[in-house]
């Protein structure tokens, strides 16, 4: 007999089903009432049929239209225990009333006039049940105070007809409640059954949500990942472009940080990316976000107001703030961060395009000025249009007749004769004139060009080389592509016995970056180069972070010094050291050594002094067409004291 307060939703959900019946209550109430006035105006006192429905009418037709309005008006859980507490409370005064005042009537009139007394007990009752179906405890109590004493009046009044209606009213009323018993456990069942399918659906949208919010975030660093980028870069251009505001796209990218992984491990290196991120956090407000991209790549996205000068110096305190120490609790490293900036509306038609040339303006800085800052600007623009069209021109290019091969020799100092030749690979393209092998062989790596390039060009060094003397060999350039696979790996090998040319002629050069990506992979294609009998040279020696420590690690047979710490070296007493110190290693080694870059006289007696063993550079020879080999071979020896190539 109590409204029902133990789970406030399901008491929200009991509101506002019983809200929407309220109204027809009252209206039932009313036109019942007045109704039963009507058919007893002129047998009955004027207080019974005038006054007082006069006044409950005006009060139910008042408590109607409230409801009615209030009807779909949001309450919390609270209001609405409220509010069905005071109709609970209302339910017997108004039942007492409506019985009193028709049992009242029931002397009056005719038999017609007290069966309309009747049919209003019985009806408004049974309609009052169904109203109050969604507040159980009111129905039970209209049906008690209304059907005890419409039966006790019914039997009273000795009539059979009378008596039996009596019977039958209460006969229904209790079928009525136990519909209405049942119909309120099912709505109750209903209403937590949805309660918990909300309660779910919260749960998964809660789910739903942290998903997301992982899916955008780094797992390693906790800041924002790559698809987060790119889908805030999107958002933040569309923004700048209808507001015609600032945007800048800011690629950074580290420097040392592969040695840290090789030399320490890559808990190690997990560590300095965190601590990196740390550093780059404190930079994050309104107007500068921070991402990892992936590995040791991170970006920012500075919107608001900010000129190229302010966009700048930004990015030299971000590479300050990197380049401070980092303590790995085992040891001290340090690495320095190269960062490339793209500003809109100064470039870029789209947030991709501004990416790109964010990412470009990274390669310039991490090309010449490594732990600086470079803002992308029309000469890079320039560059990176020519690049597009190489790479366009690249993709259609009948590589088999636009490509070829010149040849530089490589000098045995004590001889003076040549002891090999490097192939060299020439594009003259018939569209956009010679291209440069620093421009299109780049190119060729990022679009997958470059297997088919190392293999058409090797089989026609090979066949060069077949036709010199057998002292003579071939030194040939390989991509990190080309040691990538096993398969790659394997067409090598293939051509190599196609050619007939004795493996031991054949000397592969490889950079650091050939092995960085995928130290293993490439250190296992070496050794079945190694297997086969090839030479395997270290080139650039010395210019990298991590030349020394892949000494060590690959089966290497030649080291090539890069070609910078020969020039004036007869005037740097530094660059004297350091290739006296390679020599040292080589011999340690029982590796060859081959010294790159000699231009002068002067740079080659400083060499020798040193004890070098083989030197390539202009000082001898440029390098030269496949027929100027054979010539350059017989007049070797003597005369090439005399000859001299500035």
């Amino acid at each position: 007999m109590k409204v029902p307060n133990e789970n406030p939703e399901l008491t929200l959900s009991q509101f506002e089903a019983f809200s929407k019946q309220v109204p027809l209550l009252y209206f039932i109430l009313t036109t019942n009432m007045l109704s039963l006035a009507w058919t007893h105006r002129d047998i009955a006192p004027a207080y019974l049929v005038i006054y007082l429905p006069a006044v409950l009418s005006i009060i139910f037709v008042a408590r109607g239209i409230g409801w009615f309005v209030s009807r779909n008006r949001k309450v919390d859980a609270a209001q609405a225990y409220h509010r069905l507490k005071a109709t609970n409370r209302l339910a017997a005064p108004i039942a007492i009333f409506c019985t009193g005042w028709s049992v009242a009537l029931l002397p009056y009139g005719d038999g017609f006039q007290q069966a309309h007394v009747a049919f209003f007990m019985a009806i408004t009752v049974i309609g009052c049940i169904f109203c109050l179906m969604h507040l159980r405890s009111a129905a039970m109590v209209v049906t008690v105070l209304v059907n005890a004493p419409f039966f006790l009046a019914m039997v009273l009044s000795g009539e059979e007809t009378f008596v039996a209606t009596g019977i039958n009213v209460i006969l229904v009323s209790m079928a009525m409640i136990a519909v209405l018993l049942t119909h309120y456990r099912d709505f109750h069942q209903l209403a937590e059954q949805r309660l918990v399918l909300q309660a779910q659906n919260k749960t998964m949208k809660a789910l739903s949500d942290e998903n997301l919010r992982l899916a955008n975030l780094d797992s390693l660093t906790l800041i924002a990942n790559r698809r987060s980028f790119f889908h805030t870069l999107d958002q933040a251009f569309a923004r700048a472009q209808s507001e015609g505001g600032m945007l800048a796209i800011g690629v950074i990218d580290l420097d040392g940080f592969k040695p840290i992984n090789d030399m320490y491990g890559h808990s190690a290196g997990d560590k300095v990316l965190v601590e990196v991120a740390e550093r780059l956090s404190r930079f994050a407000d309104g107007a500068v976000s921070v991402f990892r991209l992936g590995g040791d790549e991170f970006a920012l996205i500075v919107t608001g107001n900010h000129d190229e000068a302010s966009v700048v110096a930004l990015g030299n305190r971000v590479c300050d703030a990197i380049a401070q120490r980092i303590n790995l609790g085992g040891g001290v490293v340090q690495v320095t961060a190269s960062l490339g900036f793209a500003t809109f509306p100064q470039v870029g038609a789209n947030g991709q395009e501004l990416y790109e040339r964010a990412d470009y303006a990274l390669y310039t800085a991490k090309k010449h000025h490594r732990a600086g800052v470079v803002v992308f600007n029309a000469e890079q623009a320039d560059e990176l249009s020519r690049q597009k069209v190489v790479e366009e021109t690249l993709q259609v290019a009948d590589l088999e007749t636009e490509l070829s091969l010149v040849f530089q020799p490589i000098i045995d100092v004590a001889s003076r004769r040549p002891a090999g030749f490097e192939a060299l690979a020439r594009w003259n393209c018939p569209t956009i004139g010679p291209v440069s092998p620093a421009e299109f062989i780049p190119i060729a790596e990022y679009n997958g060009r470059i297997g088919l390039i190392t293999r058409l060009l090797l089989e026609r060094a090979l066949k060069t080389a077949a036709t010199w003397p057998d002292d003579v060999f071939l030194s040939f350039n390989l991509s990190p592509h080309d040691l990538a696979t096993a398969e790659g790996v394997n067409r090598l090998v293939g051509i190599i016995r196609a050619s007939g040319v004795d493996p031991r002629r054949i000397t592969f050069e490889i950079t650091e970056t050939a092995v960085m990506s995928d130290f293993e992979q490439a250190n296992a294609s070496i050794r079945i180069l190694r297997q086969l009998g090839c030479g395997i040279a270290l080139d650039d020696f010395g210019t990298g972070y991590a030349s020394l420590s892949y000494v060590h690690r690959l089966p290497l047979s030649k080291i090539k010094v890069d070609g910078s710490f020969v020039r004036e070296i007869h005037r740097k007493e530094t660059s004297v050291k350091i290739v006296k110190s390679v020599l040292a290693l080589c011999a340690e080694m029982r590796l060859e050594a081959i010294v790159e870059g000699v231009e002068t006289e002067n740079e080659m007696a400083i060499l020798e002094t040193l004890g070098v063993g083989s030197v390539q550079g202009y000082h001898f020879a440029r390098p030269m067409a496949e027929a100027e080999t054979h010539a350059f071979l017989k007049g070797t020896g003597a005369s090439l004291e005399n000859r001299r190539v500035s």
